[in-house]
Protein backbone atom coordinates (compact mmCIF):
# COMPACT_ATOMS: atom_id res chain seq x y z
CA UNK A 1 0.00 0.00 0.00
CA UNK A 2 2.55 2.38 0.71
CA UNK A 3 4.36 1.85 -2.53
CA UNK A 4 0.69 2.34 -4.08
CA UNK A 5 0.33 5.62 -2.47
CA UNK A 6 3.92 6.89 -3.30
CA UNK A 7 2.98 5.82 -7.36
CA UNK A 8 -0.04 8.35 -6.77
CA UNK A 9 1.83 11.48 -5.24
CA UNK A 10 1.15 14.63 -7.09
CA UNK A 11 4.27 16.27 -8.20
CA UNK A 12 3.99 19.56 -7.07
CA UNK A 13 7.28 20.95 -8.16
CA UNK A 14 6.25 24.29 -7.77
CA UNK A 15 7.52 24.23 -4.81
CA UNK A 16 11.47 24.18 -5.60
CA UNK A 17 13.77 26.51 -5.08
CA UNK A 18 13.84 26.58 -9.13
CA UNK A 19 13.05 29.36 -11.28
CA UNK A 20 12.05 27.18 -14.02
CA UNK A 21 8.99 25.84 -11.14
CA UNK A 22 8.41 29.66 -9.99
CA UNK A 23 7.58 30.51 -13.81
CA UNK A 24 5.50 27.44 -14.20
CA UNK A 25 3.42 28.58 -11.26
CA UNK A 26 2.79 32.42 -11.92
CA UNK A 27 1.70 31.24 -15.60
CA UNK A 28 -0.73 29.02 -13.25
CA UNK A 29 -1.92 31.35 -11.11
CA UNK A 30 -2.23 34.06 -14.02
CA UNK A 31 -4.62 31.65 -16.31
CA UNK A 32 -6.65 31.10 -13.45
CA UNK A 33 -7.12 33.34 -10.72
CA UNK A 34 -8.72 37.03 -11.51
CA UNK A 35 -10.35 36.04 -14.34
CA UNK A 36 -12.84 33.15 -12.71
CA UNK A 37 -15.39 36.52 -11.62
CA UNK A 38 -15.75 37.39 -14.97
CA UNK A 39 -15.45 33.96 -17.59
CA UNK A 40 -18.10 35.07 -19.26
CA UNK A 41 -16.44 37.89 -20.36
CA UNK A 42 -13.22 36.06 -21.35
CA UNK A 43 -15.37 32.91 -23.33
CA UNK A 44 -17.93 35.18 -24.81
CA UNK A 45 -17.34 38.84 -24.48
CA UNK A 46 -19.22 39.81 -27.50
CA UNK A 47 -22.53 37.90 -26.64
CA UNK A 48 -25.49 36.93 -24.46
CA UNK A 49 -24.41 36.21 -20.72
CA UNK A 50 -26.88 33.57 -20.62
CA UNK A 51 -29.19 33.14 -23.11
CA UNK A 52 -27.90 31.44 -25.96
CA UNK A 53 -31.86 31.47 -28.18
CA UNK A 54 -34.77 32.41 -27.85
CA UNK A 55 -38.45 32.31 -29.53
CA UNK A 56 -38.00 28.38 -30.62
CA UNK A 57 -39.19 25.48 -28.14
CA UNK A 58 -35.42 24.80 -28.04
CA UNK A 59 -34.01 27.92 -25.69
CA UNK A 60 -30.35 26.56 -24.13
CA UNK A 61 -29.31 28.73 -21.61
CA UNK A 62 -25.49 28.87 -20.03
CA UNK A 63 -24.89 27.82 -16.63
CA UNK A 64 -21.46 29.54 -15.48
CA UNK A 65 -19.44 28.18 -12.86
CA UNK A 66 -20.70 24.49 -13.86
CA UNK A 67 -19.10 21.45 -15.21
CA UNK A 68 -20.57 18.62 -16.85
CA UNK A 69 -21.68 15.64 -15.22
CA UNK A 70 -19.90 11.96 -15.13
CA UNK A 71 -21.32 10.85 -18.12
CA UNK A 72 -22.41 13.75 -19.84
CA UNK A 73 -24.26 12.28 -23.04
CA UNK A 74 -27.09 11.75 -21.01
CA UNK A 75 -27.49 15.05 -21.26
CA UNK A 76 -29.12 14.66 -25.08
CA UNK A 77 -32.03 11.94 -23.36
CA UNK A 78 -31.33 8.83 -26.18
CA UNK A 79 -30.98 5.38 -24.46
CA UNK A 80 -30.17 4.14 -28.04
CA UNK A 81 -27.39 6.86 -27.56
CA UNK A 82 -26.36 5.94 -23.98
CA UNK A 83 -25.65 2.25 -25.38
CA UNK A 84 -23.50 3.47 -28.24
CA UNK A 85 -21.37 5.34 -25.92
CA UNK A 86 -20.60 2.44 -23.05
CA UNK A 87 -20.49 -0.01 -26.03
CA UNK A 88 -17.39 1.97 -27.33
CA UNK A 89 -15.94 2.58 -23.51
CA UNK A 90 -16.23 -1.17 -23.24
CA UNK A 91 -14.45 -2.71 -26.34
CA UNK A 92 -12.58 0.20 -28.30
CA UNK A 93 -9.04 -0.90 -28.75
CA UNK A 94 -7.45 2.41 -28.68
CA UNK A 95 -9.13 2.34 -25.01
CA UNK A 96 -7.81 -0.54 -24.07
CA UNK A 97 -4.11 0.36 -25.18
CA UNK A 98 -3.83 3.05 -23.36
CA UNK A 99 -5.18 1.75 -20.22
CA UNK A 100 -2.82 -0.52 -20.36
CA UNK A 101 -0.12 2.14 -21.18
CA UNK A 102 -1.15 3.34 -17.76
CA UNK A 103 -0.66 0.04 -16.06
CA UNK A 104 2.91 0.27 -17.37
CA UNK A 105 3.68 3.25 -16.47
CA UNK A 106 2.13 3.04 -13.01
CA UNK A 107 4.35 -0.73 -12.76
CA UNK A 108 7.78 1.50 -13.40
CA UNK A 109 6.94 4.49 -11.26
CA UNK A 110 6.17 1.49 -8.19
CA UNK A 111 9.73 -0.58 -9.54
CA UNK A 112 11.87 3.25 -9.75
CA UNK A 113 10.42 4.11 -6.26
CA UNK A 114 10.98 0.70 -4.72
CA UNK A 115 14.81 0.67 -5.52
CA UNK A 116 15.84 3.91 -4.81
CA UNK A 117 13.53 4.90 -1.96
CA UNK A 118 14.27 2.11 0.02
CA UNK A 119 17.89 0.21 0.44
CA UNK A 120 18.21 -2.94 -1.60
CA UNK A 121 18.60 -6.21 0.55
CA UNK A 122 19.55 -9.32 -1.64
CA UNK A 123 20.42 -13.15 0.10
CA UNK A 124 22.78 -15.28 -1.47
CA UNK A 125 23.22 -19.15 -0.88
CA UNK A 126 25.95 -21.28 -2.43
CA UNK A 127 28.34 -23.99 -2.75
CA UNK A 128 31.27 -25.03 -3.78
CA UNK A 129 33.46 -28.69 -4.29
CA UNK A 130 37.09 -28.21 -3.57
CA UNK A 131 40.27 -30.12 -3.46
CA UNK A 132 42.83 -28.46 -1.41
CA UNK A 133 46.59 -30.05 -1.40
CA UNK A 134 48.71 -32.15 0.36
CA UNK A 135 51.11 -29.09 1.22
CA UNK A 136 47.72 -26.89 2.19
CA UNK A 137 45.79 -29.26 4.31
CA UNK A 138 48.78 -31.60 5.70
CA UNK A 139 46.69 -34.66 4.80
CA UNK A 140 48.23 -37.27 1.91
CA UNK A 141 46.72 -36.91 -1.35
CA UNK A 142 45.31 -33.63 -0.38
CA UNK A 143 41.77 -32.86 0.69
CA UNK A 144 38.41 -32.82 -1.08
CA UNK A 145 35.54 -31.19 0.38
CA UNK A 146 32.27 -29.04 0.02
CA UNK A 147 32.13 -25.18 1.26
CA UNK A 148 28.59 -24.26 1.90
CA UNK A 149 28.71 -20.47 2.71
CA UNK A 150 25.58 -17.97 2.72
CA UNK A 151 25.43 -14.02 3.16
CA UNK A 152 22.96 -10.77 3.54
CA UNK A 153 24.29 -7.96 1.23
CA UNK A 154 22.61 -4.66 2.02
CA UNK A 155 23.40 -1.36 -0.25
CA UNK A 156 22.27 2.16 0.16
CA UNK A 157 22.81 5.47 -1.97
CA UNK A 158 22.58 8.50 0.60
CA UNK A 159 20.43 10.87 -1.51
CA UNK A 160 21.93 13.58 0.05
CA UNK A 161 21.54 16.14 -3.37
CA UNK A 162 18.10 14.54 -4.32
CA UNK A 163 19.01 12.66 -7.52
CA UNK A 164 16.78 9.35 -6.45
CA UNK A 165 14.16 11.75 -5.36
CA UNK A 166 13.89 13.54 -8.50
CA UNK A 167 14.57 10.33 -10.62
CA UNK A 168 11.42 9.19 -8.28
CA UNK A 169 9.22 12.02 -9.52
CA UNK A 170 10.04 11.44 -13.30
CA UNK A 171 8.52 7.81 -13.25
CA UNK A 172 5.75 9.44 -11.31
CA UNK A 173 4.82 12.61 -13.32
CA UNK A 174 5.43 9.80 -16.59
CA UNK A 175 2.58 7.32 -14.45
CA UNK A 176 0.63 10.54 -14.19
CA UNK A 177 1.08 11.80 -17.63
CA UNK A 178 -0.15 8.09 -19.22
CA UNK A 179 -2.99 8.91 -16.44
CA UNK A 180 -3.91 11.88 -18.31
CA UNK A 181 -3.65 10.84 -21.86
CA UNK A 182 -6.45 7.53 -21.34
CA UNK A 183 -8.35 10.12 -19.55
CA UNK A 184 -7.88 11.62 -22.72
CA UNK A 185 -8.39 9.19 -25.19
CA UNK A 186 -11.85 8.28 -22.98
CA UNK A 187 -13.35 11.76 -23.58
CA UNK A 188 -12.05 11.46 -27.53
CA UNK A 189 -13.54 8.54 -28.02
CA UNK A 190 -16.95 9.49 -26.34
CA UNK A 191 -17.35 12.76 -28.53
CA UNK A 192 -16.36 10.61 -31.86
CA UNK A 193 -19.04 8.19 -31.60
CA UNK A 194 -21.67 10.94 -30.76
CA UNK A 195 -20.22 12.64 -33.58
CA UNK A 196 -20.37 10.09 -35.72
CA UNK A 197 -23.81 9.12 -34.94
CA UNK A 198 -25.30 12.67 -35.34
CA UNK A 199 -23.70 12.84 -39.01
CA UNK A 200 -24.95 9.33 -39.38
CA UNK A 201 -28.75 10.32 -38.33
CA UNK A 202 -28.46 13.68 -40.32
CA UNK A 203 -27.08 12.28 -44.22
CA UNK A 204 -29.83 9.58 -43.40
CA UNK A 205 -32.18 11.98 -42.94
CA UNK A 206 -31.00 14.09 -45.67
CA UNK A 207 -31.04 10.90 -48.27
CA UNK A 208 -34.78 10.41 -47.40
CA UNK A 209 -35.53 14.03 -48.13
CA UNK A 210 -33.49 14.61 -51.42
CA UNK A 211 -35.37 11.21 -52.51
CA UNK A 212 -38.85 13.48 -51.88
CA UNK A 213 -37.16 16.12 -53.60
CA UNK A 214 -36.24 14.05 -56.73
CA UNK A 215 -39.59 11.90 -56.63
CA UNK A 216 -41.27 16.25 -57.09
CA UNK A 217 -38.53 16.56 -60.05
CA UNK A 218 -39.47 13.62 -61.78
CA UNK A 219 -43.25 13.82 -61.78
CA UNK A 220 -42.75 17.11 -62.95
CA UNK A 221 -40.43 16.31 -65.79
CA UNK A 222 -43.08 13.51 -66.58
CA UNK A 223 -45.71 16.39 -66.84
CA UNK A 224 -43.47 18.45 -69.12
CA UNK A 225 -42.52 15.60 -71.16
CA UNK A 226 -46.41 15.15 -71.65
CA UNK A 227 -46.88 18.59 -72.38
CA UNK A 228 -44.27 18.37 -75.16
CA UNK A 229 -45.87 15.57 -76.85
CA UNK A 230 -48.82 17.69 -77.14
CA UNK A 231 -47.31 20.50 -78.27
CA UNK A 232 -47.72 22.70 -75.15
CA UNK A 233 -44.25 23.68 -74.57
CA UNK A 234 -40.87 23.44 -76.59
CA UNK A 235 -37.97 21.32 -75.44
CA UNK A 236 -36.02 23.62 -73.62
CA UNK A 237 -37.71 23.46 -70.24
CA UNK A 238 -38.06 19.99 -70.68
CA UNK A 239 -34.30 19.69 -70.87
CA UNK A 240 -33.84 21.97 -68.04
CA UNK A 241 -35.89 20.02 -65.71
CA UNK A 242 -34.19 16.83 -66.62
CA UNK A 243 -30.61 18.61 -66.19
CA UNK A 244 -32.09 19.57 -62.41
CA UNK A 245 -33.60 15.78 -62.26
CA UNK A 246 -29.92 14.27 -63.07
CA UNK A 247 -27.73 16.58 -60.45
CA UNK A 248 -30.23 15.89 -57.78
CA UNK A 249 -29.73 12.13 -58.51
CA UNK A 250 -26.01 13.26 -58.44
CA UNK A 251 -25.85 14.10 -54.91
CA UNK A 252 -27.08 10.74 -53.63
CA UNK A 253 -23.92 9.01 -54.15
CA UNK A 254 -22.24 10.90 -52.45
CA UNK A 255 -24.45 10.94 -49.16
CA UNK A 256 -24.25 7.34 -49.71
CA UNK A 257 -21.13 6.82 -49.35
CA UNK A 258 -21.00 9.62 -46.47
CA UNK A 259 -23.70 7.42 -44.64
CA UNK A 260 -20.93 3.98 -45.11
CA UNK A 261 -18.79 5.81 -43.49
CA UNK A 262 -19.95 6.78 -40.56
CA UNK A 263 -21.39 3.40 -40.03
CA UNK A 264 -18.12 1.57 -40.90
CA UNK A 265 -16.58 4.91 -38.04
CA UNK A 266 -19.23 3.57 -35.47
CA UNK A 267 -18.45 0.54 -35.87
CA UNK A 268 -14.66 0.26 -35.57
CA UNK A 269 -14.97 2.99 -32.63
CA UNK A 270 -16.76 0.02 -30.90
CA UNK A 271 -14.62 -2.63 -31.24
CA UNK A 272 -16.12 -4.21 -34.84
CA UNK A 273 -15.47 -5.05 -37.78
CA UNK A 274 -17.57 -2.88 -40.72
CA UNK A 275 -19.31 -5.12 -41.61
CA UNK A 276 -20.70 -6.59 -38.03
CA UNK A 277 -21.85 -3.79 -36.50
CA UNK A 278 -25.75 -4.18 -35.31
CA UNK A 279 -25.73 -0.28 -34.88
CA UNK A 280 -29.15 1.41 -36.58
CA UNK A 281 -29.30 4.79 -37.36
CA UNK A 282 -30.73 7.19 -34.86
CA UNK A 283 -33.38 9.98 -35.78
CA UNK A 284 -32.30 13.74 -35.02
CA UNK A 285 -35.65 13.81 -33.70
CA UNK A 286 -35.25 11.63 -30.71
CA UNK A 287 -32.31 13.64 -29.29
CA UNK A 288 -33.32 16.32 -26.75
CA UNK A 289 -31.34 19.43 -27.01
CA UNK A 290 -29.87 20.04 -23.33
CA UNK A 291 -31.67 23.29 -21.86
CA UNK A 292 -28.33 24.00 -19.77
CA UNK A 293 -24.53 23.97 -21.26
CA UNK A 294 -22.22 23.88 -18.58
CA UNK A 295 -19.40 26.18 -18.85
CA UNK A 296 -16.85 26.04 -16.49
CA UNK A 297 -14.42 28.43 -14.23
CA UNK A 298 -11.05 28.87 -15.79
CA UNK A 299 -9.48 27.69 -13.11
CA UNK A 300 -11.73 24.62 -12.93
CA UNK A 301 -10.60 24.50 -16.71
CA UNK A 302 -7.08 23.70 -15.64
CA UNK A 303 -8.13 20.94 -13.54
CA UNK A 304 -10.20 19.08 -15.27
CA UNK A 305 -9.10 18.76 -18.92
CA UNK A 306 -7.25 16.09 -19.51
CA UNK A 307 -4.73 17.50 -22.32
CA UNK A 308 -3.91 20.18 -19.97
CA UNK A 309 -2.64 17.89 -16.97
CA UNK A 310 -0.75 15.60 -18.98
CA UNK A 311 0.47 18.55 -20.42
CA UNK A 312 1.73 20.09 -17.13
CA UNK A 313 2.90 16.56 -16.34
CA UNK A 314 5.45 16.38 -19.07
CA UNK A 315 6.45 20.29 -17.64
CA UNK A 316 6.72 18.49 -13.98
CA UNK A 317 8.70 15.54 -15.72
CA UNK A 318 11.15 18.04 -17.65
CA UNK A 319 11.54 19.76 -14.05
CA UNK A 320 12.25 16.28 -12.44
CA UNK A 321 15.20 15.60 -15.00
CA UNK A 322 16.57 19.12 -14.82
CA UNK A 323 16.77 18.26 -10.78
CA UNK A 324 18.53 14.96 -11.97
CA UNK A 325 21.28 16.84 -13.80
CA UNK A 326 22.07 19.15 -11.29
CA UNK A 327 21.78 16.78 -8.54
CA UNK A 328 24.51 15.14 -11.03
CA UNK A 329 26.93 17.70 -10.48
CA UNK A 330 27.72 16.59 -6.70
CA UNK A 331 29.16 13.65 -5.26
CA UNK A 332 27.55 10.63 -4.48
CA UNK A 333 27.72 8.58 -1.32
CA UNK A 334 27.27 4.80 -1.30
CA UNK A 335 26.79 3.09 1.85
CA UNK A 336 26.93 -1.28 1.74
CA UNK A 337 26.92 -3.86 4.38
CA UNK A 338 27.84 -7.59 3.95
CA UNK A 339 27.70 -10.88 6.53
CA UNK A 340 27.72 -14.14 6.17
CA UNK A 341 28.92 -17.58 7.37
CA UNK A 342 31.35 -20.62 5.49
CA UNK A 343 30.47 -24.12 6.46
CA UNK A 344 31.85 -27.79 5.10
CA UNK A 345 28.46 -29.43 6.73
CA UNK A 346 25.12 -28.18 5.10
CA UNK A 347 23.32 -28.77 8.24
CA UNK A 348 25.88 -26.54 10.34
CA UNK A 349 25.63 -23.38 8.01
CA UNK A 350 22.67 -21.57 9.75
CA UNK A 351 23.76 -23.17 13.36
CA UNK A 352 27.01 -21.51 13.39
CA UNK A 353 27.66 -18.20 14.33
CA UNK A 354 27.99 -15.07 11.51
CA UNK A 355 31.69 -15.92 10.22
CA UNK A 356 32.65 -12.83 8.51
CA UNK A 357 30.96 -9.28 7.76
CA UNK A 358 31.95 -6.15 6.83
CA UNK A 359 30.94 -2.33 6.14
CA UNK A 360 31.77 0.13 3.71
CA UNK A 361 30.98 3.57 2.45
CA UNK A 362 32.30 5.00 -0.57
CA UNK A 363 31.80 8.31 -2.37
CA UNK A 364 31.77 9.22 -5.84
CA UNK A 365 32.50 12.45 -7.28
CA UNK A 366 32.87 14.16 -10.21
CA UNK A 367 36.08 15.90 -11.31
CA UNK A 368 36.69 16.14 -15.02
CA UNK A 369 33.99 15.17 -17.89
CA UNK A 370 34.89 17.56 -20.42
CA UNK A 371 31.65 19.92 -19.74
CA UNK A 372 29.34 16.89 -19.81
CA UNK A 373 27.29 16.99 -16.62
CA UNK A 374 26.91 20.80 -17.44
CA UNK A 375 25.78 20.69 -20.74
CA UNK A 376 22.95 17.77 -19.76
CA UNK A 377 21.61 20.50 -17.40
CA UNK A 378 21.76 23.22 -20.01
CA UNK A 379 20.16 20.15 -22.55
CA UNK A 380 17.41 19.66 -19.24
CA UNK A 381 16.62 23.28 -19.32
CA UNK A 382 16.18 23.40 -22.48
CA UNK A 383 13.27 20.59 -22.14
CA UNK A 384 11.79 22.58 -19.72
CA UNK A 385 11.90 25.46 -21.51
CA UNK A 386 10.16 23.80 -24.70
CA UNK A 387 8.07 21.65 -22.46
CA UNK A 388 6.25 25.38 -20.60
CA UNK A 389 5.87 26.66 -23.68
CA UNK A 390 3.95 23.50 -25.45
CA UNK A 391 1.84 23.66 -21.15
CA UNK A 392 1.33 27.29 -22.37
CA UNK A 393 0.11 26.76 -25.63
CA UNK A 394 -2.27 24.05 -24.59
CA UNK A 395 -4.12 26.09 -22.14
CA UNK A 396 -4.70 29.07 -24.43
CA UNK A 397 -5.87 26.60 -27.11
CA UNK A 398 -8.10 25.06 -24.55
CA UNK A 399 -9.44 28.79 -23.42
CA UNK A 400 -9.76 29.19 -27.23
CA UNK A 401 -11.58 25.67 -27.63
CA UNK A 402 -14.21 27.15 -24.90
CA UNK A 403 -14.84 30.20 -27.28
CA UNK A 404 -14.96 28.59 -30.12
CA UNK A 405 -17.38 26.29 -29.31
CA UNK A 406 -19.84 29.14 -27.42
CA UNK A 407 -19.67 31.61 -30.39
CA UNK A 408 -20.29 28.26 -32.84
CA UNK A 409 -23.71 26.94 -30.63
CA UNK A 410 -24.41 30.84 -30.95
CA UNK A 411 -24.43 30.96 -34.33
CA UNK A 412 -25.90 27.63 -35.00
CA UNK A 413 -29.03 28.91 -32.75
CA UNK A 414 -29.96 31.49 -35.41
CA UNK A 415 -29.04 29.44 -38.14
CA UNK A 416 -31.73 26.96 -36.57
CA UNK A 417 -34.46 30.00 -36.03
CA UNK A 418 -33.80 30.80 -39.56
CA UNK A 419 -34.16 27.64 -40.86
CA UNK A 420 -37.02 27.06 -38.30
CA UNK A 421 -38.77 30.31 -39.74
CA UNK A 422 -38.11 29.20 -43.26
CA UNK A 423 -39.86 25.72 -42.94
CA UNK A 424 -43.23 27.23 -41.56
CA UNK A 425 -43.09 29.44 -44.39
CA UNK A 426 -42.94 26.41 -46.45
CA UNK A 427 -45.48 24.64 -45.29
CA UNK A 428 -47.56 27.38 -45.13
CA UNK A 429 -47.12 27.97 -48.80
CA UNK A 430 -48.31 24.58 -49.41
CA UNK A 431 -51.28 24.76 -47.52
CA UNK A 432 -52.37 27.91 -49.56
CA UNK A 433 -51.11 25.74 -52.68
CA UNK A 434 -53.02 22.67 -52.00
CA UNK A 435 -56.24 24.34 -51.51
CA UNK A 436 -55.73 26.43 -54.86
CA UNK A 437 -55.34 23.25 -56.54
CA UNK A 438 -58.27 21.62 -55.41
CA UNK A 439 -60.12 24.88 -56.37
CA UNK A 440 -58.45 24.73 -60.13
CA UNK A 441 -56.40 28.10 -59.26
CA UNK A 442 -53.32 27.08 -60.10
CA UNK A 443 -51.81 23.67 -61.94
CA UNK A 444 -50.07 20.69 -60.66
CA UNK A 445 -47.02 21.86 -61.53
CA UNK A 446 -47.03 24.80 -58.73
CA UNK A 447 -47.79 21.64 -56.38
CA UNK A 448 -45.17 20.50 -56.82
CA UNK A 449 -43.14 23.14 -56.65
CA UNK A 450 -44.23 23.66 -52.96
CA UNK A 451 -43.93 20.48 -51.89
CA UNK A 452 -40.16 20.66 -53.17
CA UNK A 453 -39.58 23.82 -51.50
CA UNK A 454 -40.57 22.19 -48.39
CA UNK A 455 -38.16 19.05 -48.56
CA UNK A 456 -35.66 21.77 -49.14
CA UNK A 457 -36.00 23.93 -46.11
CA UNK A 458 -36.12 20.70 -44.03
CA UNK A 459 -32.65 19.88 -45.24
CA UNK A 460 -31.78 23.38 -44.05
CA UNK A 461 -33.28 23.21 -41.07
CA UNK A 462 -31.80 19.43 -40.65
CA UNK A 463 -28.31 20.48 -40.99
CA UNK A 464 -28.88 23.56 -38.37
CA UNK A 465 -30.13 21.01 -35.76
CA UNK A 466 -27.68 18.86 -36.20
CA UNK A 467 -24.57 21.54 -36.47
CA UNK A 468 -26.23 22.55 -33.11
CA UNK A 469 -25.56 19.03 -31.49
CA UNK A 470 -22.57 18.37 -33.11
CA UNK A 471 -21.17 21.91 -31.33
CA UNK A 472 -23.25 20.92 -27.96
CA UNK A 473 -20.65 17.93 -27.76
CA UNK A 474 -17.90 20.12 -28.83
CA UNK A 475 -18.70 22.22 -26.22
CA UNK A 476 -18.93 19.84 -23.23
CA UNK A 477 -15.35 18.04 -24.64
CA UNK A 478 -13.69 21.37 -24.69
CA UNK A 479 -14.62 21.43 -21.07
CA UNK A 480 -12.49 18.33 -20.59
CA UNK A 481 -15.52 16.30 -19.62
CA UNK A 482 -16.60 15.90 -15.44
CA UNK A 483 -14.29 17.19 -12.92
CA UNK A 484 -11.80 14.79 -12.86
CA UNK A 485 -8.27 14.21 -11.03
CA UNK A 486 -6.73 11.52 -9.28
CA UNK A 487 -6.55 11.76 -5.35
CA UNK A 488 -3.29 12.45 -5.19
CA UNK A 489 -1.28 13.01 -1.60
CA UNK A 490 0.93 16.07 -0.88
CA UNK A 491 4.78 16.06 -1.85
CA UNK A 492 6.34 14.26 1.36
CA UNK A 493 8.62 16.14 4.04
CA UNK A 494 12.05 14.77 2.05
CA UNK A 495 10.82 16.25 -1.13
CA UNK A 496 10.76 19.48 0.21
CA UNK A 497 13.97 19.63 1.95
CA UNK A 498 15.45 18.16 -1.41
CA UNK A 499 13.73 20.95 -2.78
CA UNK A 500 15.46 23.64 0.00
CA UNK A 501 19.16 21.90 -0.53
CA UNK A 502 18.46 23.45 -4.45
Amino acid sequence: MCLLSSCSTAIDLSKEGFKESADAKAFVQKSSIGVDQNAYSLFNSSRSKETLTSNTDREQHLAWNASPNKEWWRAFQSAPLDQLVQQALNHNPNLTAAKATLTQAQANAMATYGSLAFPNVNAQVGVNRQRVSQATSNVPGGSIFNLYNTSVNVSYTLDLFGANQFAIATAQAQAQFQNYQWRAAELSLSGNVITAALRQAQVNEQIKQTQDILAAQEKQLGIMQKQLQLGAINAAPVLAQASLVSQTKATLPSLEKSLEQATHQIAILCGDFPSQTKWSSLALQDLTMPKELPVSLPSELLRQRPDILASEALMNQSIAALGVAKANLYPQVNLSANSGSLATLSNNLFSTPWSFWTLSTGLTAPIFNAGALNSRVQAAKAGYESSFYNYKSTVLGAFQNVADSLAAIEFDTKSYEQQNINVELAKDNLTIAQKQYSLGAINYMVLLDAQRNIAQAKIGLLNAQANRLANTVALYQSMGGAPWAPSFAQPSKSSEKMAHLH
